[in-house]
């Protein structure tokens, strides 16, 4: 007999599916709980044909089909607005425009293979979750089953109720329309001149020496905030909007974490009294050996207790840096 304890094992590898699914980790979350709900009723149903963990995603992406009925798409900053200046206005919008992002923790079961776990986090980098939100519904479900589950085609004609044809058009057009984006899972495992990268960056940005910042982005690396629409591209406006309207970051500190399979911070900025207080989820990017983006989440409210970060920084709590030191 099936236990609420064997259907709460799968909970992070079903998350990391509605999550990819979605964009959003709370809608993820809403999703997985009516999964769980769906498939406690339905135990009776379950005849164990497949894998427990198969049913559920099959549950899972029925419920996210259904979610994603009625709502738009999720986006990142260089999607939502034009290229910004650093004199641009800051205009917020919505939290339900956003992709978000997710922990590793909340979203890899720690029960996978070493391959699985790879082609896991390689399908959880932001890039690509917000290339998936290009697709319809059905095309990104039947993607996600074939090209990160492993499933054949049958399977996934059995668990959605398509055709095999069907889901091997579905499955066409979804590689035509990630191709024409280009972007595809690619793995984000930090090689050791990477992690070196990262050490460079946080000593950097804790010393806020912008012009060592500089050095270890790209020329066309970006820089976003959401849920500000603005985003900037290049050394110069963003050592520009660093050394001006960002300059009130001077002295933060940063914790690491990991979010999406990629390095991440919470940023903690001074305040007058001493501490060092939330003020952004840090997410980096890195390609060919340089930082690509860096993505600061503002909305810590939400952010921060999801990744287990402290509320505030006593004046001498160790930070990213010290941690490299050690």
């Amino acid at each position: 007999m099936t236990t609420i304890d064997e259907l709460e094992r799968h909970r992070p590898a079903i998350t990391g599916h509605c999550y990819r699914m979605l964009g959003s980790v709370l809608d993820a979350d809403d999703a997985v709980q009516e999964t769980m709900v769906r498939a406690w009723r339905h135990l009776e149903s379950f005849e164990g044909r497949s894998s427990l963990k198969t049913w559920l995603y099959r549950i899972a992406t029925r419920v996210c089909l259904d979610a994603l009925g009625d709502r738009s798409r999720r986006f990142r900053s260089t999607e939502s607005a034009p290229l910004g200046t650093i004199d641009d206005p800051l205009t917020v919008l919505p939290a339900s425009s956003w992709i978000e992002p997710v922990p590793d923790v909340d979203a890899l079961p720690a029960d996978a293979d070493q391959h699985e776990r790879v082609v896991l986090r390689q399908s959880l980098r932001l890039a690509f979750v917000a290339a998936l939100q290009h697709l319809p519904p059905r095309q990104r479900a039947v993607l996600l089953l074939v090209e990160v589950l492993g499933w054949t085609a049958i399977e996934v004609a059995q668990g959605l109720d398509m055709t095999v044809a069907a889901v091997n058009s579905a499955l066409q057009r979804a590689r035509a329309t990630l191709a024409s984006r280009d972007v595809e899972p690619t793995d984000t495992t930090l090689s050791d001149d990477e992690r070196a990268l990262v050490d460079r960056y946080v000593h950097a940005f804790e010393r806020y020496d912008v012009d060592a910042l500089a050095a270890i982005m790209h020329e066309d690396a970006t820089l976003s905030m959401p849920p500000y629409s603005l985003w900037l591209r290049g050394h110069a406006s963003i050592s520009a909007w660093m050394l001006g309207r960002g300059a009130a970051c001077r002295g933060s500190r940063l914790v690491p974490t990991s979010a999406n399979g990629l390095p991440a911070f919470g940023q903690y900025k001074p305040s007058p009294d001493g501490r060092h207080l939330p003020w952004a989820l840090v997410v980096l990017e890195i390609e060919r050996g340089a930082i690509a983006a860096q993505t600061f989440f503002l909305d810590t409210a939400t952010l921060f207790p999801r990744f287990g970060l402290p509320a505030e920084l006593p004046a001498h709590a160790a930070t990213g840096a010290d941690a490299s030191d050690r």
